[in-house]
């Protein structure tokens, strides 16, 4: 282990502590399974000695009673020690498994940027998959085994010390040849878990893009790719495999030796007993099994070393940065944005330069532009996803930064072009993040409001239909319109609409837009718009150009303008 690999393995240990009292009579089982294996080749001495050579009948008599009751007690302390391990090791992956995904739910939206959920998901299944392994198989293998070998060895030194001295010659070279593997396990199980992660990303972008992989004939391309990172996860594999079995036959061979010097100087010794040399030598046989796991275990334990500093570098992630403590209560919903600046990172051009505007309570703002301008960053800025570099944004004329995340949040409500559902009812994804109970009768009038009643006709279940993954099973609009009525039930004083009616047909897009006018009723608006005929009675339009806002006003006046606004107006119109 390097100097920092304790440190990893005792932190990895705390996750045992809270059910010490299985680890221990695990561990009591384990020495008990242990202490049976040198009273075997203790026991081959007083058998052949007494049973086969001298034909002593209380020999004959009790030896075999001996052996099964030998073989009772390690069989019942194996199965307990062995249970009571996977017991703790299962509770040990839903704590980790629990602790990265809370932190998961906590994560500012810059790691999200910057990590792929593929990799993200690797690292909840395999990552701690291996760092259970070495949290109990690992420590089992090594109480175990090394009780084992500590008294197989005391009784070898019992029976005779000199060549059990001689046959410890061979301890420092597998010790150093351990260290060696070692650093080459860690090196390697750190390139397997990379391509798990690149796996998990390929398999999930053909999931999420198999439309679009069927229309443009892209399956060549895909499993090329697929291909490539599964071929380095064999490659990285195979090269583990590589360095584990080159242990193994190094082992056999300086056990074959050492035999062999033991039933050398056996026939030489003159006082030697059939009894005394088998014991000997089943001692020295049995000596090889918990050698052998106790060298191929170094590959378990630096692979769970190398999968926790994977998994604790993910838990260590700090969380989104609490900044305020302040909580608002009936929030009018007056938004202010006052010389605002944000870049996504420091080596990137200013996404957002120098906004400013106000938004009055129960107003509704629009901001329109092409594709970059910066509309979606000026939204995202409000709920406090990304802290502006400078500037302030108030929210009825407190800092966002100095309210409460939680509490900012639940004064927003978001409706965004790329619909979220959950793979559960139409029911659950409206009832979603609500607290308390909801009547019914409340519940379809928001049913009805969003206008998701028009089409919950047709649906076999009403409210409880399965929506599948993603809302793959109703239409954009559909979508939209449960998006809406989750948003109405939250019922916020502020409101965010991003494009939400901008991948709709015409139809679907007047059931939505009527939707959200009702939505939009007596609520602060924040709305980014593509189709500019549905913001045409906004009460002002910012017109975004690389992050800045080159025009304002509302939509006669633009137009009015005869500028950006007005060339945009009548692109679409002639559209």
């Amino acid at each position: 282990m390097t100097s920092r690999d304790p440190g990893l393995y005792r932190r990895l240990l705390r996750y045992t502590w809270p059910y010490r009292g299985a680890f221990f009579v695990a561990v009591i089982g384990m020495m008990v399974g242990s202490a049976t294996e040198p009273v075997f080749a203790a026991l081959m001495r007083p058998l052949l000695n007494g049973g086969f050579v001298h034909k002593n009948p209380a020999s004959i008599r009790l030896m075999p009673l001996a052996v099964v009751g030998l073989f009772l007690v390690r069989g019942v302390a194996s199965f307990t020690a062995n249970y009571l391990m996977n017991w703790v090791g299962r509770r040990v992956v839903f704590d980790i498994r629990g602790e990265m995904f809370a932190r998961l739910l906590y994560l500012p939206t810059t790691f999200f940027d910057g990590h792929s959920s593929g990799v993200l998901i690797a690292k909840l299944i395999y990552d701690v998959e291996q760092v259970a392994s070495a949290a109990t198989r690992a420590l089992s293998t090594l109480v175990k085994d090394n009780a084992t070998v500590l008294g197989l060895l005391g009784w070898m030194f019992y029976l005779n010390w000199k060549l059990t001295i001689v046959i410890l010659v061979a301890a420092p070279v597998i010790t150093l040849m351990n260290r060696r593997m070692g650093k080459r396990f860690r090196r390697t199980s750190r390139s397997i878990q990379d391509s798990m992660g690149a796996i998990s990303h390929v398999v999930q972008e053909a999931a999420d893009g198999h439309r679009v992989i069927k229309t443009f004939g892209g399956q060549d391309e895909a499993l090329n790719g697929f291909m490539a990172v599964n071929e380095t996860n064999r490659r990285e594999n195979m090269r583990r495999a590589r360095v584990a079995a080159s242990g193994v036959p190094v082992v056999q061979f300086m056990a074959a030796s050492a035999l062999a010097w033991v039933v050398y100087e056996a026939m030489r010794e003159p006082h030697a007993t059939v009894g005394g040399f088998m014991s000997y030598v089943t001692a020295m046989m049995m000596l090889l099994a918990p050698i052998k796991r106790l060298t191929q275990i170094n590959e378990t334990l630096q692979t769970g070393i190398a999968a926790s500093q994977s998994v604790f570098s993910f838990i260590d992630e700090p969380r989104e940065a609490e900044t305020g403590k302040r909580m608002l209560s009936d929030v009018r919903g007056e938004v202010a944005y006052q010389d605002v600046t944000f870049r996504y990172a420091a080596e990137s051009g200013l996404a957002v330069s120098g906004v400013s505007f106000l938004l009055r309570a129960g107003q509704t703002l629009a901001l329109v532009g092409t594709s970059g301008s910066g509309k979606t960053t000026i939204a995202n800025l409000l709920p406090r996803f990304y802290v502006p570099e400078s500037g302030v944004i108030t929210l009825d004329g407190v800092d966002t930064r100095e309210i409460a995340l939680a509490n900012l949040r639940s004064h927003i409500a978001l409706v965004s072009q790329e619909t979220v559902l959950f793979d559960t009812s139409i029911r659950q994804n409206i009832l979603y993040g609500h607290r308390g109970t909801v009547d019914e009768a409340r519940l379809m009038e928001i049913v009805e409001a969003a206008h998701v009643a028009e089409f919950l006709k047709d649906l076999p279940k009403g409210l409880d239909t399965l929506v599948g993954e993603r809302g793959v099973r109703l239409s954009g609009g559909q979508r939209q319109r449960i998006a809406i009525a989750r948003a109405l039930l939250k019922n916020a004083p502020v409101l965010i609409l991003d494009e939400a009616t901008a991948a709709l047909d015409t139809e679907s897009e007047r059931h939505v837009q009527a939707a959200m006018t009702r939505l939009m009723s007596d609520r602060t608006t924040l709305v980014i718009a593509h189709r500019l005929s549905t913001i045409e009675h906004a009460d002002c339009i910012l017109v975004m150009s690389k992050g800045r806002v080159v025009e304002r006003g509302t939509h006669a006046e633009l137009l009015a303008l005869n500028n950006m606004y007005a060339r945009l107006h009548q692109m679409q119109f002639h559209g």
